[in-house]
């Protein structure tokens, strides 16, 4: 799980997005928040963990003060996931979330600032549009099939004529 911010302007911050992946599955939820608080946080993550079709074992998140807190943690306790952060200054412990922050977000809602009064508006997009988007058009996950003998000895005299 990370956040990605949306821009300043002028001083003014802009509206922050929310990404979260499962690394099994590739199947990803987005949300938008105001800001980055307790009082806004903390029901999307409840929103959030509750749009995976599946139960989760482990939230991952890098060091932000937003994922690692008292609520968070209690929260994350009361639904029995476990919690764990990646280590300071090393993006590589997080690289799938950094890399769909890039090709997710970045690529569908841009660089622009956006003011912090519309993510109400933007939080129904991503629950209507664009995290089903995300999890029908593209392959959630990757299938493996056993090949039987006959398969492979077809294949093998393909490869040879």
């Amino acid at each position: 799980m990370d956040t990605v911010h949306q821009g300043d302007k002028d001083g003014v911050k802009g509206l922050y997005h929310i990404n979260a992946v499962d690394e099994v599955t590739q199947f990803e939820v987005v949300c938008s928040v105001e800001q980055i608080s307790e009082r806004y946080l903390v029901p999307v993550l409840v929103g959030m963990l509750a749009g995976f079709p599946f139960k989760l074992q482990e939230f991952h998140s890098d060091n932000g003060s937003e994922f690692i807190n008292h609520k968070v943690a209690k929260l994350l306790n009361k639904l029995n996931i476990q919690l764990s952060k990646s280590r300071s200054r090393h993006s590589t412990d997080n690289a799938l979330m950094e890399s769909k922050n890039g090709s997710v977000i970045r690529k569908q809602l841009g660089h622009a600032h956006i003011p912090q009064h519309h993510a109400k508006r933007f939080n129904q997009f991503d629950g209507d549009y664009l995290t089903p988007y995300l999890n029908i058009t593209v392959p959630v996950f990757i299938l493996k099939s056993e090949q039987t003998k006959e398969a492979r000895k077809r294949r093998s005299i393909d490869t040879k004529t």
